[in-house]
């Protein structure tokens, strides 16, 4: 059980920091950025990045982590 708690914690976390991410893709700095670069900032992109792979793994821990194994 603390494997898929953690699994979900994980997934949660990394919803939130993507969607931190695309927020922050939207601001003024970002869209001049990506204007004259053709990308987003760093920051930006470490956001999204991260926050997806968070999001993965902590959807591969809820969904297929290892439970432990029963006493009988």
């Amino acid at each position: 059980m603390p494997t898929r708690l953690l699994g979900i914690i994980l997934l949660v976390a990394g919803i939130l920091i993507v969607a931190f991410g695309l927020n922050a893709s939207e601001s003024i700095s970002d869209s001049i950025s990506k204007g004259l670069t053709g990308r987003f900032t760093d920051k930006t992109m470490w956001y999204l990045i991260g926050g997806a792979a968070l999001a993965i793994g902590g959807a591969s821990l809820a969904f297929f982590g290892r439970t432990p194994a029963r006493a009988n």
